[in-house]
């Protein structure tokens, strides 16, 4: 089997994509996570050229590398925990997830995430949890206090405070907006 690391593939509709362009380049899988792939066989070269050409055509990229196996690993894994798990939040600490998962000292992951990308693992978790908290306010079935309490906010005070820090507005002038400021997953902390 050969392991594929696949760069923005950050939800279902992303796996059903990168499933369809495997497919039509005749390449079996037997599994599918979010950036990651086991083939059921080794591709050839040629083979891999032209999937990396298609999988750029639909905003996807091969990932190369162990480092950037790892940054794309860690998103993966905070992209399932925010938006996927469920559990509104994790009850485990974020470092112990990613430390278990990713068997690496949290230390050396949150060191090689930032160097990388230029923002800390905190910060891209809390630019998820409050894309997790946009979409909760836009679906209006629960209350701020829930909505903090299922994205692992201590109150709807503090949920509001970031809120305003993050996006320059409070959560109700967000939920009376005609055209809701949203961010793709995949263009999250600049992914």
């Amino acid at each position: 089997m050969t392991k594929l690391a696949i760069r923005n593939m950050v939800c279902d509709r992303c796996k059903a994509a990168v499933g369809r362009i495997l497919e039509a380049h005749h390449l079996g899988w037997t599994r599918m996570d979010l950036g990651d792939v086991e083939l059921r066989e080794a591709p050839d070269a040629a083979t891999i050229d032209h999937l990396r050409n298609a999988l750029r055509k639909e905003g996807f990229d091969l990932v190369d590398g162990r480092t950037a196996k790892l940054i794309t690993r860690v998103k993966s894994l905070i992209v399932d925990a925010v938006h996927h798990s469920s559990l509104a939040v994790p009850k485990a600490k974020l470092s112990a997830i990613l430390s278990d998962a990713l068997n690496k000292e949290y230390s050396s992951i949150a060191s090689v995430f930032s160097q990388v990308e230029g923002i800390t693992i905190e910060q891209y978790y809390l630019l998820h949890r409050m894309e997790r908290v946009k979409e909760l306010i836009r679906y209006d079935e629960l209350s701020l206090s829930e909505i903090a309490d299922r994205t692992g906010f201590s109150s709807a005070a503090h949920l509001s405070a970031q809120f305003k820090q993050l996006t320059g507005m409070t959560p109700s002038a967000f939920k009376k907006m005609r055209e809701p400021a949203r961010t793709s997953l995949d263009h999250i902390g600049g992914a």
